[in-house]
């Protein structure tokens, strides 16, 4: 990509920034009133970069309230966007040509530092900005930007880094980087993901009847910027294609954005649509389309709602039904009221779903348990969970998924369907639950695949995945479906 502030910065010359009736940087307009300086692109994503290390936080929430917050739009916000995504995704191999040159392991290097030499090795060797620009430029971010003492001392560190990436090519790097590694160690490299997501994905494809050669298909599908999609919940999805983009592949109620911001979309200015990947849809319209035994007043349940996606989903296919959206969150349940504002047959509850569900017994015909998990499957849209999960925390869900799973049967009336989904293909997180699940509780698993063909036109081998109980499960895949990799396993109460 072209850097856009460098190309304005050639045009300025030498006067400072102003053209002929031009305004200098920071100066007044000609109305008088004094302009903010522009935000510059680099200095944007190395803050996001900084927070997601030191302060847990989730880029795809920060970098978009960041851009709005300077106005940046255009070009700049494309650039900013590719470096603070395209940096996190790649950031094991990154950290690997930095150690290389700098003969110090990164947890060694301050995190202002080291996020402003990997914001350089990004722009160096995956964009096509001149090194020397590339170089210079991102000097002068943690030169201008960070902490004083920081700052004197690191930014000759950065400088010589820097230069030193430059000497070679991504290719270069990564032959070097490689060289007599493990197939799994270079793997690590070449794809950037730690090495025991790299075997539970291998696991997972295997556990779900694919091929484990299509891992590296998959591990690079994280690695690729994912569509935008819509969900268009009042009947008139062929109208915002038309005027947006084109009708998603698989969900009959999805777009594909193909231009423009999602907010200057009407219809998700209004709360009748909004972003929401294509295998979310297909989860919750998997829930609405499987059969159950049900009378007109029965309420439906989203267990585990924020921040109320699905349910909107559900609320928009439920008539006059109630749907009581529960979540333990009071910041997630607030987002649930916001998200299904555009809906009269929402209640919205800030409660455990484990108690809330324990407390109305054999009350809903529907019910939706999306458990928390460790977002496996939407790496492609939080690069950096890839770098914080542990496989310690596959463990500590498990019993909340299950617990989860348990109530929710309990809250079904006999007849009535409880959809289980993840974000996440990790069997430990699916199969493994509903196996435990289906042993000890009143339930059928129902033939997922076959309930997905009826509701796409697809045939039922486009989702085929692994038999649990005699039932079919299935498991969507990045680089198969195009979505996140959603699983999902619909009970039927006996």
């Amino acid at each position: 990509m072209t850097d856009a502030s460098d190309r304005r910065n050639n045009s300025r010359g030498s006067r400072g920034g102003r053209g002929p009736g031009g305004r200098g940087r920071g100066g007044k307009n000609r109305l008088g009133h004094r302009e903010r300086p522009k935000a510059n692109p680099r200095v944007i994503a190395w803050e996001v970069l900084r927070d997601v290390d030191l302060n847990d936080a989730y880029a795809n929430l920060l970098l978009p309230a960041k851009l709005e917050r300077t106005r940046m739009s255009g070009p700049d916000a494309a650039m900013c966007t590719e470096m603070t995504y395209g940096t996190l995704r790649a950031r094991r191999f990154y950290d690997a040509v930095i150690e290389k040159v700098s003969d110090r392991p990164v947890d060694q290097i301050e995190a202002a530092v080291l996020n402003a030499m990997r914001l350089g090795a990004h722009q160096v060797l995956a964009m096509r900005v001149a090194d020397h620009a590339a170089v210079s430029e991102t000097v002068g971010v943690i030169s201008k930007n960070a902490d004083t003492k920081i700052a004197n001392r690191a930014a000759g560190f950065v400088n010589a880094v820097l230069r030193r990436i430059t000497e070679k090519s991504r290719e270069e790097w990564l032959e070097e980087l490689c060289e007599g590694l493990s197939d799994d160690e270079r793997l690590e490299i070449t794809t950037s993901h730690p090495a025991w997501i790299i075997r539970s994905l291998r696991q997972a494809l295997v556990a779900n009847g694919r091929n484990a050669e299509e891992l590296t298909q998959l591990l690079e599908a994280h690695n690729t910027p994912a569509r935008v999609c819509l969900s268009v919940l009042d009947g008139t999805r062929d109208q915002v294609a038309q005027k947006h983009g084109e009708p998603t592949e698989l969900s009959p109620i999805g777009v594909t954005l193909t231009h423009g911001d999602p907010a200057h979309v009407d219809a998700v200015a209004a709360g009748r649509a909004r972003v929401q990947d294509e295998g979310s849809q297909l989860v919750a319209l998997a829930l609405v389309e499987a059969e159950a035994s049900e009378d007109p007043a029965d309420p439906w349940l989203d267990l585990c709602a924020g921040p109320g996606g699905k349910t909107s989903v559900l609320a928009a296919h439920a008539g006059t039904k109630r749907v009581d959206a529960v979540d333990a969150s009071a910041h997630r349940t607030e987002l649930v009221k916001d998200s299904t504002r555009a809906f009269d047959n929402v209640q919205a509850v800030n409660e455990d779903g484990r108690d809330f569900a324990q407390a109305n017994p054999q009350t809903y015909t529907r019910v939706l348990v999306d458990v928390p998990c460790s977002g496996l499957g939407a790496l492609r849209r939080r690069p950096e969970a890839r770098w914080r999960r542990q496989p310690s925390d596959i463990g500590a869900l498990g019993g909340v998924q299950r617990d989860l799973l348990r109530t929710a049967i309990e809250a079904t009336k006999s007849g009535g369907v409880i959809a289980y989904t993840t974000c996440s293909p990790h069997v430990a997180e699916t199969l493994m639950v509903v196996e435990d699940i289906v042993k000890k509780q009143p339930v059928t698993v129902m033939d997922a695949p076959e309930v997905l063909a009826q509701l796409t036109g697809k045939p039922a081998e486009t989702f085929e995945s692994a038999t649990v109980a005699s039932g079919r499960v299935v498991q969507l895949w990045p680089h198969i479906h195009a979505t996140d990799g959603m699983f999902l396993a619909l009970l039927k109460k006996d």
